[in-house]
């Protein structure tokens, strides 16, 4: 069945479609990760994040956090103590993605012997 013609106006074949962005952001690899580590772990503070997921700067977590909270995914929370507690929760929309993370994780740990022959295949023809 052709996705295009179920979702009606959307075609992100099309070069001025917005899920061009979206789907941009959400096949981001520190997007997943954020994703993945918020629906393991729950509610997180920034700092917490950034330990969980090896090899993120703080710069790429909080561009993330902010691209995520924009797009309705992640919800900011302000907590007033001192100093302040930000924390970060997915909404029932990144839950919903979640799943579909999830899914692509799971097919990549399925496949990751497949896809490490195939490269070595290619690297030894190249």
């Amino acid at each position: 069945m052709d996705t295009d013609q179920v979702r009606g106006k959307w075609d992100a074949t099309k070069g001025a479609c917005p899920t061009r962005q979206v789907l941009g952001r959400i096949g981001d690899t520190w997007t997943m990760l954020v994703i993945s580590t918020l629906e393991k772990h729950g509610t997180l503070r920034s700092g917490q994040l950034k330990l969980l997921i090896e090899g993120v700067t703080q710069k790429m977590l909080t561009q993330t956090l902010r691209h995520l909270e924009r797009d309705g995914i992640v919800q900011r929370t302000v907590v007033a103590t001192v100093p302040v507690t930000v924390t970060y929760t997915l909404t029932p929309l990144g839950l919903s993605l979640a799943a579909a993370v999830a899914t692509m994780r799971t097919w990549a740990y399925d496949h990751m012997d497949e896809i490490a022959a195939a490269r070595d295949e290619y690297d030894a023809e190249s």
